[in-house]
């Protein structure tokens, strides 16, 4: 099984500084759609450090899957697209449910595809995997901590700041931030004692 024939594909390309090239993964890109029969829709190229939390073309990108304009994303490799494991596989995971597939060319990665179905549930238990671990070494460290006696959690906050954070409130009707600024705390502490 391969893409729908005519599917309307959004391309994504991305190069870490403006000194690189996009060249080169826009025209590979291209030639694979055109081989394919894939109606290219949109180009979206991020000249952005990978590293980033946000890319605005990336993000472009989002908001033509969320609104169902394309049925495909391309992109030349998984590190153009996504900056962690995690990413990839959360991205991945809102693609199927939202039933667009995603294509990575050089890793040969077709979700449309049975392999690429099979490599994507495999990158997926490996990803929950991992996030197993990680969970199972927070509560070790958490169990270790409290068997030697260390206080886990914010600190409480004295009784005597919450009196004076009612008492500011109720008899001064002050705002919750200049309550804050005037004892030095939190404006969501504040906020909880009100």
């Amino acid at each position: 099984m391969a893409p729908r024939k005519n599917a309307r594909v959004a391309v994504y390309a991305r190069v870490s500084t403006t000194g690189q090239d996009v060249g080169m993964q826009l025209r590979e890109l291209r030639e694979y759609a055109h081989q394919r029969g894939l109606e290219v829709v949109d180009e979206l190229v991020d000249t952005e450090s990978g590293s980033k939390d946000r890319r605005p073309q990336l993000d472009r990108l989002w908001a033509l899957v969320r609104s169902r304009k394309v049925d495909t994303v391309l992109v030349y490799r998984f590190d153009r697209f996504a900056r962690s494991t995690k990413q990839l596989v959360d991205a991945l995971e809102e693609f199927n449910h939202l039933g667009v597939d995603f294509i990575s060319l050089h890793e040969q990665i077709d979700t449309s595809s049975p392999m690429g179905k099979a490599m994507f549930t495999i990158i997926s238990a490996m990803a929950e995997f991992e996030r197993e671990i990680i969970r199972e070494r927070v509560r070790s460290g958490l169990a270790k901590a409290k068997a030697e006696g260390k206080k886990l959690g914010r600190p409480r906050v004295p009784d005597k700041t919450v009196s004076k954070i009612r008492a500011l409130r109720r008899e001064k009707e002050m705002s919750l931030g200049a309550i804050a600024k005037q004892l030095n705390v939190p404006r969501a502490t504040v906020q909880k004692y009100a």
